[in-house]
Formats: C-alpha cells, structure tokens, sequence
C-alpha cells in the first residue's frame, strides 16, 4: 500500500521538485513524516487526519509512513497537506493510484477540509507547464495559476470537490486569468508648481532609468515629486508583468489573484529593517528592493535609514538581484528597481537658511551626510538640491506642464534610443556598459577632454564618470540627438557636483 505524489517546494523564486512518498503497513496506528520537513510540514499530520475525519474517512488504522524526497533539502511551508491527504487517500485505495499521475499538488487543509489558499502559486504553475504537467491547486489561487499558460488545472475550494472530480462524479471548472484592478490615473505633473530643475530631472531619470538623489529643505515638496514619477514610466511588458507577479506571489502580497500589470512603487518607513529592505528573516522572504523589481524604491529620509540597511543595497544597484544567504543554502531573488531617495540638508533641514539653521551649521550637515557612506552616494546618478518653493509661486494661477506631455517626450526619447541602436526594445540607459560608454566617449574628443579635467578637478570616482556618460546619453536622447554633446555632459556634469562637494566637505 503505497504511493507518489509530486509537489514542489519553493526556495525564493526558484522551484524545487518534490517526491511525497507515502507507505501504510502494519503496525501500531501513528504517522511519521521523514525528508527534512520544518515544523509547518510536521505539524500536516493533525490537519490531513482531522480533514479526512471531517469528510468520514478514517485514518488507517495502520503505520503510516510520508517520505518527502529529495531527503536532503529542508522543507518547508503547509502547502505539503494537500499532496499527503491525496497520497493517503491513494494508498488506501479511495481513489485509483494513477488518477494523479502527470500532476503537481499543492495547496493547505484546513481542519474542515477545506484547501486553503496558499502563496507562490505563480512559479509552481510556471514549473508544472514546463514539465508537461497539470496542477491541483487551492480555488482562490486558481486565476493566478492561469497564467503560466495552457495547462490542466484543478483547482477545488474543499477536499471533497477534488474527490468528486478525481471519480467524475462532478467537474471542476477550469479558472480564468485576469489582471488585477488598478486605478491607470496617477498624481499629475501639474500639481507641482515651480522646481524647474526638479522637473527635468526627473524627466531624465524616468528616461533613463536613473537612480536619483533629492536634498532639500522640509516642504519643498520631494515625496510628491517622487510619487509622479511611476505616471511617467511606460506599462510593464508580459515578461516584466510575470516576473513581478512571481515576486510578489512568493511574499503572499498579492491583493488578488492577478497578474501585476503596473510598476511597483515601494516607499518603506525609515525604521525599516536590513531583512524588510533586502529580504531574508526566518522564512527568507523577498523584501522591499526584490518587491520593486522592475518598478521604484523610493526612500524618504534617506539618513534616517540603518546604514547597514542601506548598505545592503549596495550590490543589488549593481547586479539586479539579492543573494540570501543561509548556512545551508543560498536564495536568490530579482531585485532590478530605480532608486529614488530624498532627505534633508541636515537634521533640522534649514542649512541654507541663515534665519532658521541651527547653530551648528554647518557641522551638523557634514555629520548628517556622513551617515550615509560614501560608496552608497556614489551609486546614484543623479543628485540635486531640491529649492523651497516661493510663496508667489504656490499662489500663482498659472499651470504647469501635465504629466502626458512629459511621458510623451519620454516615449519619444526611448524610441530615438531603439532607433540609434537599431534595437526593437532598446535597454535603458542606465544599464549602458563599459564597452559602450567607451565608445560615446571614444567617439567625441571634446568630450573626452571635458571628463579628463572634471576627474581631475572635481575628484570624480570611475563609477561616476560612468554615470555622467550615461546621464548624458540621456539627455541626448531626450533631444533626438545621435552623439553627446558638450552641453549634454555639462548638464549631466552638473547633476554629480552637488554631491562630489558635499563627499569632499565632509
């Protein structure tokens, strides 16, 4: 009396397969589940035997023994009830022993026998049809489920349907897909009167896919620029809109079961912790950069931040992912996002104001800014001084320039950018390599020249000149403009020198 059922278990975004061998022979009636399993699987025994209570089947009077193979990964999670309550009912005889052959079941039991919703659906699916199989999943995860394209899915709300449909006595309806409802109409431009400056710059960086730093006084008005920003930034494509769905099923912070059709915008508190901004904690979940992933981290009160926190983003910047690591294994999530921050000059935020500074001025901003180090400061593209809106200017009946025009001319320059490279989808700017980046540089020598002295000059690290050039290319872009002019660099030049003077005053 035995059988096989195959599930899955989820090590971040990745899926591993999973054998639930179950074995009934003779012995004193007890249930020993054995293969690594956490707590959450051992304590399946009690939720399977009061599920098939529930449904008036006892449990063998019999040893009942549930192997979880590979026997060498931890398991972990209670979406294992589902596939051990189907391999019991298999190896007593309820239900013939291939009737779940060619699936992957996954899914919790309540006490009641009914099969709860679970999270990480999306890449269980996603495995199940790339090995040909189908899937036995809760009800409500079901629309999630069918997007990983045309596969057989069972998806029942109580144990008892899926007997049903195993015997054809009823037949479960196959789940539709649908995106999740999301209000298209954003915060506008034209709300934001004044700040120039800000403006164009957060044209270039929506652009380009810059990171960007804002420091300013308190009420000039920085989140609300931060918060236009997504309006600007075109809709995610399938393959984006599926890897952030992935990312946010396996974190269980899906409203719905949809498919996530807009860029994520996160903006986490300030008292975030290393494990809430870069993932990890005891279930190694994905946090808030994994969460942003091919959308905007936007942090406010940039200082305020744990600095081994903040840190800790340094190398996703870099490579698009977090690695968790565990004494026995290591996580790996996508973690692709824009970094928008914003903070003030010092604590009490009026350096530039001689009425209303503190007397510590300007000690105290040198301190302020050394709470974050230098190499994190050195990874956004962009930095401004974000100026205090004028009172004739919040009392002034003109208007601003609305956010359609602004994402008009985003389209357009990104377009010019697939046009210069002779690439349907051109990759943003911000991710210009090395080889590249020589090249804008190799071909105008002028340019050449310029960076030669503001490195010179100004101190400016690799990694900056790096980010200079493609601010540049940017902008170039921005103006239908095949090669980087000299005003170009200037303009991107200007967007670093605010920060290399503060790196060096401090």
């Amino acid at each position: 009396m035995q059988s096989v059922i195959q599930t899955v278990s989820l090590r971040g975004v990745d899926v591993l397969p999973v054998s639930v061998q179950v074995h009934i022979s003779n012995g004193l009636p007890a249930m020993a589940i054995v293969g690594l399993a956490d707590k959450s699987v051992a304590e399946s025994k009690e939720r399977v035997r009061a599920a098939l209570s529930s449904l008036g089947l006892a449990s063998p009077a019999k040893r009942v023994a549930v192997n979880l193979a590979p026997a060498d990964i931890i398991k972990e999670g209670a979406h294992f009830d589902l596939p051990i309550a189907m391999g019991i009912l298999l190896a007593m005889g309820v239900l013939p022993a291939d009737s779940l052959d060619g699936f992957v079941v996954f899914g919790e039991l309540s006490l009641s026998a009914e099969i709860n919703k679970v999270s990480g659906i999306l890449p269980v699916a996603l495995h199940a049809s790339s090995i040909g199989a189908g899937l036995v999943c809760p009800h409500e995860n079901g629309p999630e489920a069918a997007w990983a394209g045309q596969i057989d899915i069972a998806a029942p709300s109580r144990l008892s349907d899926l007997i049903s449909h195993i015997k054809g006595v009823t037949r479960l309806p196959a789940p539709e897909q649908f995106l999740l409802t999301q209000n298209e109409d954003g915060p506008d431009m034209a709300d934001i009167v004044g700040q120039e400056t800000a403006r164009q710059a957060l044209e270039i960086a929506a652009a380009g896919g810059h990171h960007m730093l804002m420091i300013g006084p308190p009420g000039a008005g920085k989140p609300m620029l931060a918060s236009k920003l997504p309006a600007l930034l075109p809709s995610l494509t399938p393959e984006e809109a599926l890897e952030t769905t992935i990312i946010h099923s396996v974190a269980n912070q899906l409203s719905a079961s949809g498919l996530v059709s807009r860029r994520p915008y996160r903006d986490p508190h300030h008292s975030a912790s290393m494990a809430s901004l870069v993932g990890g904690g005891n279930k190694a979940l994905p946090g808030e950069a994994s969460l942003a992933h091919h959308g905007i981290l936007f942090l406010d009160e940039l200082a305020e931040f744990n600095r081994a926190a903040l840190d800790g983003l340094r190398q996703p910047l870099e490579t698009g992912e977090i690695i968790v690591a565990r004494a026995n294994h290591h996580i790996r999530y996508p973690a692709r996002f824009q970094l928008i921050a914003a903070m003030n000059p010092c604590r009490c935020g009026y350096l530039c104001d001689a009425e209303r500074a503190c007397s510590k001025a300007p000690v105290c901003a040198q301190n302020y800014m050394a709470r974050i180090s230098g190499p994190m400061l050195d990874r956004f593209d962009i930095t401004l001084e974000v100026e205090e809106v004028l009172p004739e200017q919040l009392l002034s009946s003109s208007a601003s320039e609305p956010t359609a025009a602004i994402k008009s001319r985003i389209d357009a320059a990104r377009q010019f950018a697939s046009q210069r490279l002779n690439i349907k989808d051109a990759p943003l700017n911000v991710t210009m390599t090395a080889a590249e980046i020589k090249a804008e540089i190799g071909s105008n020598p002028e340019i050449a020249d310029l960076l030669n002295n503001e490195m010179k000059s100004q101190k400016l690290s690799a990694r900056g000149l790096h980010k200079a050039v493609r601010v540049a290319r940017t902008i170039a872009d921005l103006n239908a403009s095949p090669i980087i002019s000299r005003l170009h660099m200037l303009e991107a030049l200007s967007y670093r020198r605010f920060l290399t003077g503060r790196l060096h005053s401090g």
